[in-house]
């Protein structure tokens, strides 16, 4: 089993290639975005997507360390294994680049980092009357 990991490592060379910008959805055609308006998602991060596809089971890898060619100021992107080495897909229900990002782009609006966003949100406004009750406290 260790070999098959081992293997998968050096043959990430081959795996597919997705940058954030592909499913950007605040990026148009021209920018570099892949799928349709309606179906992308706002500035996804390459841990989102990295994290969507572990839940398809889907093997990935990020690379921070690699920039967009169009925009290079845009770093960081994932790969991710499709096809076996034998040429059957990981993932059954999954079998081309173009699903996986439409299945990608629904599931990271979903992602619990962002979600997790939104609540503290709500919770600052129902602390918010409780600092000046604080304030007059001083004396």
């Amino acid at each position: 089993m260790d070999g098959a990991g081992e293997g998968r490592v050096t043959s990430s060379k081959k795996w597919s290639v997705i940058y954030p910008v592909y499913i950007n959805s605040r990026k148009t055609v021209a920018e570099g975005r892949r799928v349709a308006a309606g179906k992308a998602c706002p500035d996804p991060t390459c841990a989102e997507i990295a994290d969507c596809c572990s839940h398809l089971k889907i093997p990935c890898r990020i690379e921070s360390d690699k920039a967009y060619p169009r925009d290079f100021l845009q770093l960081g992107r994932v790969r991710v294994q499709l096809k076996g080495d034998d040429g059957s897909p990981v993932n059954p229900e999954i079998t081309t680049k173009k699903q996986l990002m439409l299945q990608v782009a629904e599931l990271v609006p979903k992602h619990l980092g962002r979600t997790r966003k939104q609540e503290p949100a709500t919770n600052s406004s129902s602390t918010a009357p409780s600092k000046p009750g604080k304030g007059r406290k001083k004396k």
